[in-house]
């Protein structure tokens, strides 16, 4: 019986070897990352996070992975806080009102499209 060109993708492939790297399905990123699988694939298909399309699957590598979690990030702020300082919430400035030069127009009803019965004359 004749091998098949292409490895299924179930079978352990050697990828050092071919050079080729290492293409990830969305649920085991979704494993890596701590989240669920609809979250990888709703992100990829918002073109959100960076993926490989292989006819109608995506696909991630280690350096989608490496960039996925760099964009998730969160760094802390540039100025910190002394230790033991209460944060006080900062107000809002108070909302200004806009100077309107033109005047308020009020807007008129249109008549209904249709007379009241008794306008009309009677069939008979």
């Amino acid at each position: 019986m004749r091998q098949p060109a292409i490895t299924p993708a179930s079978a352990p492939a050697l990828h050092a070897e071919a050079g080729l790297p290492r293409l990830y399905v969305p649920e085991e990123v979704a494993a890596v990352l701590g989240c669920s699988a609809w979250w990888i694939k709703d992100r990829a298909r918002r073109r959100l996070i960076p993926f490989t399309r292989v006819g109608r699957a995506y696909r991630f590598s280690g350096e989608h992975l490496a960039e996925i979690v760099r964009m998730h990030e969160e760094r802390p702020s540039r100025h910190p806080q002394p230790h033991g300082a209460v944060v006080t919430p900062t107000s809002k400035p108070p909302r200004q009102q806009r100077e309107t030069a033109t005047p308020t127009v009020r807007l008129k009803a249109r008549p209904p499209r249709r007379m009241a019965k008794s306008q009309y004359g009677t069939a008979a």
